[in-house]
């Protein structure tokens, strides 16, 4: 695609054949005048401006419809060019206000293709930043990859200025690279000056120009062309296989489907009966599919279906929950409770207002509740549109039965929509139920009972903790912290620590069963200090 064009003399697209022809004799064909040809391309130059206003009209608009023009000459690489036109940023003459917008989106219909290659023409005599082409092509393939970059009016450039930088591809460097090239000035066209003259002028100022001596070998309209039918070449061979393997896989399905009707007699009732409850059938099966998330109906794009469904129910809903209660709604709750105190304490003296009346909580949180209903029945407006998006997408494989089509759309959107009002209804129900009665026995509610019981559960598991499993005697043999022989000690064992202690009166005393149970009952008075902790594995006898 080429990103370049007069915005006030071609605003029509151009498709560009050239065909390289052992014919000496130059000439063009135009698909709109065929068996035509055109031996003056001063005569081709007016034939697309004469077709321009034919479509387009005399008011400068635009038209996407490509005029198509093939150029035989020896002269010439077999190459396919479409010229855009360029963007007009102030209408002119009868042109509509949104003439801009029309050029871009006519232009991004031709540049979003993935198998063409984006030439982006820029005038040398511009700030590169801010040049159109390489904006749109930029927001087309941000990586580069598939750009090809033209600088023009080298020529023309401000003393002392130059687009070395640009050409060697160190300024917004593309994979592609730049090509620089001198095309003819008006005054040459005008002067009747041949494209032959013209490239030796080109080529000339290359080798004679300081800044691009070292590359006029990269440079100019014959290496634009190889540079082109290269680029196209490798572009071709690069996706063609995917391509290929893209038509076969249309070929199949067509296929497919053409051997579902092979033996189809369009005026046998029992055939159309037939044929009916199978598309009905399948039209089932793919619903329940992309509900699911299985088989080849799955969207590997977007989210759709079960997929989307299960991300209202449990991302988007409780989104909408915590957007419509408000946080501080709860610390409410004790302001609540110290006005219905006050309040009762004028009927009973001796209240103490120690705990939250039960009121005063059941006025907040049936608040709280009751903002459940907003969330809800917007997932379920959710959840319906998604199931009507799913069954119009179920419905594609019937368009080549139109009505049957729309009537299956209609008939199973209107169950959804009868089934909405009662799901609402549902919904409803149960949130005034929950309202209607706030059930504090609860094993999930915190009440004052509650929040007792998990004290003490918590209380009794830090106590297992400290629980003594086993104490005694031990005999510890020779290590490498006690030297001097195997010593005695009183060890404790409990879930997470194993614990002994040394003290000699202790010893002397535990030599009998009587013994040790009084050093049993003393030990926790009578030593103070900090007990060691040793590896089990040291264990040798116990006593």
């Amino acid at each position: 695609m080429c990103l370049h064009g007069r915005a006030f003399h071609l605003n029509e697209v151009v498709m560009l054949k050239k065909e390289k022809s052992a014919v000496l004799v130059e000439y063009a064909e135009f698909l709109h005048c065929k068996g035509k040809k055109f031996t003056d391309f001063d005569e081709v130059r007016h034939e697309i401006e004469a077709e321009t206003d034919r479509v387009t009209g005399m008011n400068k608009g635009i038209s996407p419809i490509p005029i198509n023009l093939r150029v035989y000459s020896p002269h010439v690489l077999n190459l396919t060019l479409i010229d855009l036109p360029g963007i007009t940023k102030v209408p002119v003459g009868d042109q509509p206000p949104d003439i801009e917008h029309q050029i871009r989106d006519m232009i991004m219909q031709f540049i979003t293709r993935e198998n063409c290659l984006v030439l982006a023409v820029t005038p040398a005599n511009t700030d590169l930043a801010n040049s159109d082409a390489l904006k749109l092509a930029k927001e087309v393939d941000p990586q580069g990859l598939r750009t090809i970059g033209v600088i023009t009016k080298l020529d023309l450039m401000d003393e002392g200025t130059d687009a070395r930088d640009v050409l060697e591809n160190k300024l917004l460097p593309l994979r592609r690279g730049y090509v620089g090239v001198v095309n003819r000035s008006q005054k040459d066209i005008d002067g009747k000056k041949d494209i032959k003259a013209a490239m030796l002028a080109e080529r000339k100022f290359f080798l004679s120009h300081p800044a691009y001596r070292h590359i006029a070998d990269r440079m100019g309209t014959p290496h634009l062309q190889k540079v082109l039918n290269q680029q196209l070449t490798n572009h071709i061979r690069d996706t063609l296989p995917n391509f290929r393997n893209k038509l076969q896989g249309q070929l199949l399905s067509i296929e497919h489907e053409v051997e579902a009707y092979k033996n189809f007699k369009p005026e046998d009732p029992t055939r159309k009966t037939k044929a009916l409850l199978q598309m009905v059938q399948q039209f089932a099966v793919d619903f329940e599919k992309r509900i699911e998330g299985s088989g080849d109906q799955v969207d590997t794009l977007e989210l759709s279906g079960g997929a989307k469904i299960n991300r209202i129910f449990h991302e988007r809903f409780p989104f909408e929950i915590v957007k419509g209660i408000e946080p501080r709604a709860w610390h409410m709750l004790g302001n609540a409770a110290l006005l219905l105190s006050a309040q009762a304490s004028l009927l009973d003296a001796n209240l103490t207002g120690l705990f939250t009346p039960d009121m005063a909580f059941e006025a907040i949180v049936k608040k709280q509740i009751v903002k459940l209903k907003g969330p809800s029945l917007k997932s379920v407006d959710l959840v319906m549109q998604e199931l009507i998006n799913t069954v119009k997408k179920c419905t594609k494989k019937l368009a080549n039965f139109p009505r049957l089509c729309e009537e299956t759309e209609r008939i199973v959107a209107n169950h959804i929509r009868e089934r909405e009002g009662k799901t609402k209804d549902q919904v409803l129900l149960l949130i005034d139920i929950q309202v209607s009665y706030i059930n504090t026995n609860h094993e999930d509610f915190i009440g004052f009972a509650n929040a007792q019981q998990r004290s003490s559960q918590v209380h009794k598991k830090s106590t297992i903790g400290n629980q003594v499993i086993r104490k005694g005697w031990l005999t510890v043999s020779n290590i490498g912290i006690m030297k001097g022989g195997s010593k005695g000690y009183w060890f404790v064992l409990t879930a997470e620590s194993l614990c002994w202690y040394k003290d000699d009166e202790i010893r002397v005393e535990a030599s009998g069963s009587s013994a040790e149970e009084g050093a049993e009952r003393d030990l926790w008075a009578r030593i103070p200090a900090m007990p060691l902790i040793m590896p089990p594995w040291h264990i040798v006898e116990l006593l």
